[in-house]
């Protein structure tokens, strides 16, 4: 496929996947139960930080961690008390533990209080084109109150060269305003321009065979050179192409 006919088959199966159905099967379904801001972007965050191993798995562990909040997230996190805490002693999801969605309660109710919330605290600064920074100093911010160090791996660095997959989906479902009712767009002082690619198995895999990726493993300079080539195709929206290279993966076995 030569440039333009790649474009043309991405944009094709971004309007094939980006479509409602495709809630049906996607984590992004617990947030769509919410219809306050802050409930949407803490279920979206907290399911987020789950969002890996098992699609079926993940969407029933963010649902268990959902009745533990009460089915009111923003509620549960400003409001809790220690004993609440002790409710959710129950969860665990593959290696994220009670211990651990404990001190994300805490760090949220922290940056509420002390950040303005989620969506100022992960805006990106200083004209930067890219979340990078915003991300590595999101998570200095979500751990400046006491915390157990096992938590901290959690909440990914992209300074130290992560692709922080799971920061960088939730964001895509925060930012951008899809006008199908599957991404949320509720953070409107964030830019879609700046997003980055959520890269996983799947969309790289099926990056390096439509050679939009060279590199072999998935960290954030893979993440970069996967940003350059999807922001040729669409400088405005690039990860919308998310939708295509992980329907590609998933569900067509490309």
């Amino acid at each position: 496929m030569n440039k333009t006919e790649l474009k043309e088959f991405l944009d094709e199966k971004v309007l094939q996947y980006n479509h409602p159905k495709f809630i049906e099967s996607d984590p992004i379904q617990i947030p769509h139960q919410f219809s306050k801001k802050e409930d949407i972007e803490i279920s979206a965050f907290l399911t987020a930080t789950i969002s890996w191993g098992n699609r079926k798995m993940i969407i029933n562990n963010a649902t268990k961690m959902m009745k533990l909040l009460d089915n009111s997230p923003y509620d549960f996190i400003l409001n809790h008390s220690i004993k609440d805490l002790e409710h959710l002693n129950s969860f665990v999801h593959r290696t994220f533990n009670h211990i651990d969605l404990q001190q994300f309660i805490k760090s949220i109710k922290h940056i509420y209080k002390k950040h303005g919330g989620l969506e100022e605290s992960l805006s990106v600064k200083n004209n930067s084109k890219t979340y990078q920074k915003a991300i590595h100093e999101f998570k200095l911010k979500f751990f400046e109150i006491n915390h157990q160090q096992r938590t901290q791996k959690h909440v990914s660095d992209p300074l130290k060269n992560s692709a922080a997959k799971r920061i960088n989906m939730f964001l895509r479902w925060m930012v951008r305003n899809d006008k199908k009712g599957v991404d949320f767009g509720i953070w409107k002082t964030h830019n879609p321009a700046n997003l980055s690619c959520p890269l996983d198995v799947h969309s790289g895999n099926v990056a390096r065979k439509l050679k939009l990726l060279k590199r072999k493993q998935n960290d954030w300079k893979a993440l970069e050179e996967l940003d350059f080539n999807l922001r040729k195709m669409d400088k405005n929206d690039p990860v919308k192409y998310d939708f295509a290279l992980f329907g590609l993966g998933v569900f067509e076995k490309f």
